[in-house]
């Protein structure tokens, strides 16, 4: 099992409506999302925007790899650009996202 961690930043402006459609998420992203094997996903928000995501999937390069290739997938990401101040990271599937290195674990 891999952990992932990821580092976004939302548009200030933007947030209290960011929150808003994450508590809506569209059911068949999250199908592709199980689909590509992530699973335990969270998504933790700062006031000013910072981000913290946190999943775990077998295969992080091969769970990008199938959502590069999601039309859902891609459809959201497209969408969220409206929101987020961070690129988008093609190698990573089309997230939007900064990979984060892990610097301690206590199981």
């Amino acid at each position: 099992m891999q952990r992932v961690g990821l580092l976004l930043r939302v548009k200030p402006d933007k947030i209290e409506e960011y929150k808003r459609l994450h508590q809506e998420v569209w059911p068949e992203l999250l199908s592709e999302l199980r689909a590509a094997g992530i699973r335990n996903y969270s998504l933790w928000l700062a006031p000013d925007g910072v981000e913290f995501g946190y999943l775990e999937c077998d295969d992080w390069q091969a769970a990008c790899d199938y959502l590069a290739k999601s039309e859902v997938h891609d459809r959201w990401q497209v969408f969220m650009q409206n929101y987020l101040d961070s690129p988008t990271d093609a190698a990573h599937g089309g997230q939007p996202v900064q990979p984060l290195e892990m610097s301690f674990l206590m199981e």
